[in-house]
């Protein structure tokens, strides 16, 4: 295994391509997978039904001690682990399931009072350390393949965090900062509020892709957006808020939200021949966050013009949720009673 130097958002910033082996649904995973493994040896030894539960509850039984304590044994040397190369921590991982796998058919084969020095010991024995080997190399391949697959998704998510953060559309500014002109000899004060909510913008949108941000933090950068907006096209748009007790601290993505928010103005209020309306909501039920942003569209028949092209910051977005979430996150969009909805899930509590 060539070593990978890129971490992902699970290892805590080492190198190492293991995963968190004391999580408790990667616990879970090996034991169904455990599980899985005697039932197929179980079935691939078995000449006819006689006795198949028996065998199965005896390999069972010591398959599931050989998870068991193997993921034991990987919790506590994770952090030894961390600190070597992925190419050594593999070989590490794989001979501590070996000797467990040794240790594990020794006990069995003293509680059955069996010499060491018959052919039955032997050849389970032989057994017992040759499926481990053979299984456990394969699982440590395909978390290994896992593992270059996160770091290219990470590499694309920072990729796209860049091409956003240059994609702030020039008439936005353009439109700021005569917004900001004309409040400057109006309402100084207001003008002050508009530099202020501008300037967090543009500190968000230059900030490290790596940057982790909160739905608090995103929430308050999408108000700042929409205040600007406000002061720009005036009657124009109007914003309705409908937030539940949202968990503010949930971590996100910087710059998610606000992107789609720019799409709502851009393609749903800016075309509009008359005023138009986004509908902001949030709902936090069953570990799950769920955001909706909904905008009026321009009539069509009207001097309203839609307008093509949002696709890819969509796109962009879905990309950035998954990699960060881990496939556990949806962007889904659609029209909802004549309105363009975009409706963003993500899992709280979340942990890698």
């Amino acid at each position: 295994m060539a070593q990978a130097e890129t971490a992902n958002g699970g290892e805590s910033g080492t190198g190492s391509f293991l995963p968190n082996f004391c999580g408790i649904r990667m616990v879970f995973a090996l034991v169904i997978t455990a599980e899985l493994l005697a039932v197929l040896l179980t079935l691939a030894g078995a000449h006819s039904l006689n006795g198949f539960s028996t065998e199965l509850s005896m390999r069972s039984l010591m398959i599931q001690w050989i998870a068991l304590l193997g993921t034991a044994l990987l919790c506590l040397a994770r952090p030894r682990l961390a600190r070597l190369s992925s190419a050594m921590a593999g070989v590490a991982a794989w001979l501590l399931i070996l000797c467990v796998s040794l240790v594990t058919a020794l006990g069995a084969l003293w509680l059955l009072h069996e010499p060491l020095t018959s052919s039955r010991s032997l050849a389970l024995l032989v057994e017992s350390l040759a499926i481990s080997a053979i299984v456990t190399a394969l699982l440590l391949r395909y978390l290994y393949m896992q593992h270059l697959w996160r770091v290219q998704v990470e590499a694309e998510s920072e990729a796209r965090f860049q091409a956003l953060q240059s994609r702030i559309r020039p008439h936005f500014l353009f439109n700021s900062m005569n917004t900001i002109a004309n409040l400057t000899r109006a309402d100084p004060k207001l003008a002050e509020e508009v530099v202020q909510d501008l300037s967090d913008l543009f500190r968000a949108s230059l900030s490290d892709s790596q940057r982790r941000s909160t739905l608090g933090d995103e929430l308050d950068l999408v108000r700042g957006y929409l205040r600007i907006e406000s002061q720009r096209l005036g009657d124009r748009l109007r914003v309705v808020w409908d937030l539940e007790e949202l968990p503010e601290q949930a971590a996100l993505p910087a710059l998610i939200l606000q992107p789609l928010l720019e799409n709502a103005v851009y393609h749903g209020i800016e075309t509009s021949s008359g005023p138009g309306t986004i509908h902001v909501s949030g709902r936090y039920r069953r570990n799950r966050v769920n955001i909706s942003i909904r905008n009026t569209l321009p009539q069509r028949g009207t001097t309203g013009k839609r307008r093509e092209g949002n696709a890819m910051a969509l796109e962009n977005t879905r990309q950035r949720l998954q990699g960060f979430f881990h496939d556990e996150s949806q962007l889904t969009i659609g029209e909802v009673d004549g309105e363009y909805q975009v409706r963003v899930v993500f899992p709280y509590p979340w942990s890698p």
